[in-house]
């Protein structure tokens, strides 16, 4: 792999530099208590495309934690099964690059032959929504610019959101499965879908809309899970303006929001909320 920036990334993308990223940042943020916004930080945990390569070919990537990188290579490779014992691996090196990080194992050739002839037939985790993608420069796509719409009010956040358990008839009856909604501007939930993967029930929803021939861009996202890269970059090619998740988010998902224009809110629960990019896509009261 080269470290040579594919043609969509500029100086100052989000994605450059993410092969030095630490494990978590502090970043500035809104803290929103009913209509009063303050300044404030949080520590927010970082996630970068890690890259696994074995034999010099490409296998995965995956969204992880940039720490202990040697112990999730070795991990992966052997809960995989593409090799049966830690002493098969012979090789493991880590290389930081703009874009994220390429681990670079050695293997059998026996063992990389049987996981090329596999590779194509790769399951996407509900867990993780780059499984299948064999090199970073597939997760960089080009980012999606976010059009102005009117701020949602905060009432609208709250509202969607004391809104939205009792919309999860999935999840209360087996307490293991994530929801995405999409409100119109007032808060009220027009669309909810669940799925075990957070990104699968955006999908759904997303999907739903598009089938309906409603505009995502005409009201905005509520997830019940944390603010992920891509959650953030579906939401932005879906056009959606503001998307709102009950936990925290990602260093990564906060720089793609800022860079796209999508305003991002996360710890949404109750009459409160951070509000990570774009705030003026609220309506509070400055305190």
């Amino acid at each position: 792999m080269s470290s040579t920036l594919p043609p969509q990334l500029t100086p100052g993308h989000p994605l450059l530099g993410l092969g030095y990223s630490a494990p978590s940042r502090t970043r500035p943020l809104i803290r929103l208590d009913g209509r009063v916004g303050t300044e404030a930080s949080a520590a927010v945990a970082e996630e970068v495309p890690v890259a696994l390569a074995y034999n010099n070919h490409p296998h995965v990537v995956m969204m992880a934690t940039p720490a202990d990188y040697e112990d999730f290579a070795v991990g992966f490779t052997l809960t995989e099964e593409i090799v049966p014992a830690p002493a098969d691996i012979t090789g493991c090196t880590v290389v930081p690059y703009s874009q994220g990080v390429e681990i670079q194992l050695v293997i059998p050739q026996d063992a990389a032959d049987a996981l090329a002839n596999r590779g194509r037939q790769l399951v996407g985790r509900t867990g993780c929504g780059l499984c299948g993608v064999q090199t970073i420069a597939d997760t960089l796509r080009p980012l999606r610019t976010v059009g102005r719409r009117a701020p949602i009010a905060a009432e609208a956040l709250w509202r969607a959101e004391a809104s939205l358990y009792g919309r999860q008839t999935l999840n209360q009856a087996t307490g293991s499965v994530h929801a995405a909604a999409w409100a119109a501007p007032d808060g009220e939930l027009r669309v909810v879908r669940e799925d075990v993967g957070r990104h699968n029930a955006l999908d759904k929803v997303l999907g739903a809309l598009a089938r309906a021939g409603t505009d995502p861009a005409d009201g905005f996202i509520v997830m019940t899970s944390r603010a992920s890269y891509e959650l953030v970059q579906k939401a932005t090619v879906a056009g959606v303006p503001l998307l709102a998740a009950v936990s925290r988010p990602t260093g990564l998902a906060i720089r793609l929001a800022e860079a796209s224009g999508l305003t991002l809110v996360a710890l949404l629960r109750g009459r409160t909320a951070n509000i990570y990019a774009n705030p003026a896509g609220v309506i509070f009261t400055p305190g």
